[in-house]
């Protein structure tokens, strides 16, 4: 916007000047310098003997040379006054001009990120209110209740270029609440016991879990026969897609492997040694190990998630085979300490 502004002030500006010198340029028998000291008097000095002689067999002539003159120089100050006026006038209409760009961009960024919707004028800020009056309070035991119709517009109707992963459940959406605000929709199509039995296991467990290395819930939402639970945005996807992904693990460096196995540790402490009762994952693998933007590791997918010690005896037995303690296979409950196995 500056460089349109100077591309118009610059050529307005050398015409101004042209303008000047060519009022100047106009009277070929005097200089710049004479014309300021003359004033509105007439020439007493002639320039050539020629004129002088005119002007003594003449008066007449010497008359209309001094009416000459003074129109010149009359011409000359209102140039002066009139060109730095009519050049200020248009910097401040351009500036005037340049403000109100300015703030009508900004209006409509603001109305951008309160009104973002998918063409049915549907607002979501009354979400983005909801999710924020959680994070300020901070309590347990409390998540956002959302309607499908925010959903729909967050991922705009399901698109297939907003899919983050897809899981033995459903698949897992991008949803954008405004410019800034992001998060992962996880949809879930089963319509089995156990889809719904792992939907409120989980729901269940993360809105009483919080800690800096378990995913967050934000919400959940029930459509008809189909459930959905929205989390935080992880960035960097699952530690599986970057160690099988496209880059097979080239941004993950020693140091940041080392943060990442430190970070699910804590994870599994908290909930082993911190959560009332104990709580046992179950299903602790790569593709369940989440990474945000600074590769910080959080512990997701609770739905196999049991309570141990003594009151998870006669659990049935459940999990991925391959990422359960074989103490738990084979004896039918969930093990936490070492003293224990």
């Amino acid at each position: 916007m500056e460089m349109k502004l100077l591309a118009m002030i610059l050529p307005m500006w050398a015409c101004s000047i042209c303008l000047f010198s060519s009022v100047l340029v106009a009277r070929p028998d005097t200089t710049v310098s004479n014309i300021f000291s003359s004033g509105f008097v007439a020439v007493k000095e002639p320039i050539s003997q020629f004129s002088a002689k005119m002007e003594a067999q003449s008066p007449g002539n010497s008359e209309v040379r001094i009416v000459h003159h003074q129109d010149l120089n009359k011409k000359i100050l209102i140039a002066l006054v009139v060109t730095p006026t009519i050049l200020g006038v248009l910097l401040l209409f351009f500036l005037c001009f340049w403000i109100y760009r300015l703030k009508k961009l900004k209006d409509s960024n603001g109305k951008s990120e309160q009104n973002f919707d998918s063409g049915r004028g549907l607002s979501l800020s009354p979400m983005m209110e909801r999710f924020n009056s959680l994070r300020t309070t901070g309590k347990k035991d409390s998540v956002a209740v959302i309607e499908y119709q925010y959903l729909e517009v967050a991922t705009n109707n399901f698109r297939e270029n907003n899919v983050l992963g897809e899981g033995g459940r459903g698949r897992v959406y991008k949803a954008r609440f405004n410019e800034k605000f992001l998060a992962a929709v996880k949809r879930i199509d089963d319509r089995g016991q156990d889809a719904e039995r792992e939907f409120e296991n989980e729901l269940n467990w993360l809105t009483k879990i919080r800690h800096q290395n378990i995913i967050s819930l934000l919400g959940y939402c029930i459509h008809n026969e189909t459930r959905f639970l929205v989390y935080e945005m992880m960035q960097n996807g699952s530690l599986e897609d970057q160690l099988h992904g496209p880059t097979h693990g080239s941004d993950l460096t020693w140091h940041l492997r080392m943060k990442i196995a430190v970070d699910v540790a804590r994870g599994l402490e908290h909930l082993h040694e911190h959560c009332s009762p104990p709580l046992v994952h179950r299903d602790l693998k790569s593709s369940n190990i989440l990474l945000d933007s600074n590769f910080n590791a959080k512990l997701s997918d609770f739905g196999l998630a049991v309570t141990g010690g003594t009151q998870s005896k006669n659990v049935k037995l459940s999990g991925t085979l391959g990422y359960v303690a074989p103490e738990y296979l084979l004896e039918g409950k969930p093990m936490l300490h070492l003293t224990e196995t």
